[in-house]
């Protein structure tokens, strides 16, 4: 059975054909396609192993690679990750309320079809503002703080921060690393990996037909020893970023590999025309995983440095995990 993806039946057309006999599907990894796309077999082979009970692979365990197949073609193609895709999406095994995390962390079938691992994916708890004390004893655990209890005074004052920040104009939805490092500073175990002398980003238009040139100078300490970058880039943040990449190199050799995988900016106050506060949220990636991080100022510039800091200290966090393991 060969399927199409116009009326959004692709899938389940496929499925139904294997139900009435088919015994070869025809679609492609991730549903590209012409029009709307093919079936997408990624789609295809979890529904079959998982629902039907069907073999479709060589190896049914093969099935936890599904993940690992479909970012590989999505680079391939040169395209980003569909968040949402079914199963394999970073949001197929998302929960954000308070009541649905403490549901899942109960019986996790009372709100997943299936574990999450099976696929190569993993489970998600989002923080916002349905946020409640299951979602941050959630995240304690996933950063190896077990043992907690959600009425602990620790688990009091990071919802007491979070609280505070989020009236600031910061949101850990879409920013996971960032609350990570919240939590940190408030447990008193951050550590800081540099220190920010200063920096200076500069924006030239060379003329009426030039191309704006941004480029950005950093001066930091690492250890007590000044590190002098200069970086530039395509913007004023792009040029900020080599700089401190740059910076930061000979010290930390692994950040060589982290780049901005996107970059989006909010107005929160409009009326306040250009001394609005700005939110920046930036998603780093060093080719395996990828991390969000937010900042929030007046100044964008500002705002993106902090987002920039979260992003960077929290890879150097995980390789100090990786090291002790």
């Amino acid at each position: 059975i060969h399927t199409h993806n116009d009326s959004e039946m692709g899938v389940a057309n496929a499925m139904e054909g294997v139900r009435a006999g088919a015994v070869h599907v025809q679609g492609t990894i991730n549903g590209f396609g012409e029009r709307c796309g093919n079936c997408n077999l990624i789609s295809v082979a979890a529904n079959l192993i998982m629902k039907t009970g069907k073999t479709c692979l060589a190896d049914p365990e093969q099935l936890k690679n599904l993940k690992q197949l479909s970012k590989f073609v999505n680079e391939q193609a040169n395209l980003r990750d569909n968040k949402r895709a079914a199963f394999v999406g970073d949001s197929a095994f998302a929960h954000k309320a308070g009541m649905h995390v403490d549901g899942v962390r109960k019986v996790s079938q009372s709100f997943e079809h299936m574990p999450p691992e099976s696929v190569g994916n993993t489970r998600r708890i989002l923080i916002s503002e349905l946020s409640g004390a299951s979602n941050v004893v959630e995240k304690l655990i996933e950063m190896g703080i077990d043992n907690i209890d959600r009425k602990s005074p620790e688990v009091r004052e990071i919802l007491q921060t979070l609280e505070k920040m989020e009236k600031g104009g910061y949101v850990y939805e879409t920013a996971d690393a960032s609350f990570k490092m919240l939590i940190k500073k408030v447990l008193k175990e951050h550590k800081s990996f540099f220190e920010l002398d200063g920096f200076r980003v500069i924006v030239e238009k060379p003329g009426k037909d030039e191309t704006c040139l941004s480029e950005a100078t950093l001066k930091l300490k690492v250890n007590g020893e000044e590190s002098y970058a200069v970086g530039d880039g395509d913007g004023p943040v792009d040029a900020l970023n080599m700089a401190l990449r740059r910076a930061l190199q000979k010290f930390y050799p692994s950040i060589e590999g982290v780049h901005l995988a996107d970059y989006r900016v909010s107005i929160l106050d409009p009326e306040e025309a250009t001394a609005a506060k700005t939110r920046v949220v930036i998603e780093s990636s060093d080719g395996d995983t990828t991390w969000g991080t937010v900042g929030v100022s007046e100044n964008i510039i500002e705002a993106s440095w902090e987002a920039l800091v979260d992003g960077v200290e929290y890879k150097l966090f995980l390789n100090e995990e990786d090291a002790g393991q």
